[in-house]
């Protein structure tokens, strides 16, 4: 955030209801939209000194430290002495039944800043589904904010099957079929074109911040393909992946483990990609 204009005083205005690929959101009068993606959607205002955020992921374990989901989400956006205050219960977006929220404030490009962020709660079995909702703005600015952004935040649901992740989650094994890796390669490219458009207004221009901001805000990593195809973003379940020439992926924890013992397919073990 930056371009602070001191005789600026948000209020409100009108509210428009927008409805993307995976989510439907509320964007106030002047605002633009900056990602709207598969695991996130983020909102700028017009003089870029106020945003709201909404981030999320599937498949963590259960007893997933909220405030944990939180600081690291945030962190992500490279704030710079990020505090946070005791949580407190909110109340849930749709489609989740717990939610807690923080105060908090941090630094960017030498610019106190504050916010508030609530991380919403869907359990399934020994899984669930964390929902990081926030906004913030110039703490110079946040009393005009306070009152009403936090709630356009939360007003946001997940209008695809595929959001978050979860069905990626519930594929068997973790094998993701060719259609799959097309999806995550769409993502992967739609994703950087707009997150540019974020780098640029932020004055960042080292590729690897923007590269492991990406990775971090949807919970994947990068691995290269081995039939020479583009690279593929997986979720970081399991720590090695490998591919036939199918273009389906085979994901696990154990490094001697070979899925070739016993298949005819031809099965080949995946690296992961470093820019």
């Amino acid at each position: 955030m930056y371009n602070y204009n001191q005789s600026s005083f948000p209020t409100p205005g009108s509210l428009e209801i927008r409805h993307g690929h995976y989510f439907s959101y509320v964007v106030p009068s002047g605002w633009r939209v900056v990602e709207d993606g598969q695991f996130a959607v983020v909102l700028f205002s017009r003089d870029n000194a106020a945003l709201t955020i909404m981030v999320g992921n599937s498949g963590l374990p259960a007893n997933y430290n909220p405030w944990q989901f939180v600081y690291e989400k945030l962190l992500a956006m490279q704030p710079y002495n990020l505090q946070m205050s005791q949580p407190r219960q909110a109340q849930p977006i749709a489609g989740c039944t717990v939610a807690y929220e923080w105060d908090y404030t941090y630094m960017y490009n030498g610019i106190p800043c504050q916010g508030i962020a609530k991380c919403s709660i869907a359990y399934s079995y020994n899984i669930c589904t964390m929902v990081m909702t926030g906004a913030a703005s110039h703490q110079s600015q946040w009393v005009n904010y306070v009152s009403w952004l936090p709630q356009v935040a939360s007003q946001v649901s997940a209008t695809n099957g595929a959001a978050f992740g979860i069905q990626g989650i519930m594929a068997q094994n973790l094998e993701i079929s060719q259609t799959e890796g097309q999806r995550h390669r769409e993502y992967r490219e739609w994703s950087k074109h707009t997150w540019d458009e974020v780098t640029r207004q932020r004055g960042e221009s080292i590729d690897r911040q923007n590269f492991q901001f990406r990775e971090n805000l949807g919970n994947v990593t990068t691995w290269t393909n081995p039939y020479g195809y583009p690279n593929v973003e997986l979720p970081t379940n399991y720590n090695y992946y490998w591919m036939n020439r199918q273009g389906q992926v085979y994901g696990t924890n154990d490094n001697s483990e070979n899925p070739n013992v016993g298949s005819t397919q031809d099965w080949v073990r995946m690296n992961q990609y470093l820019p």
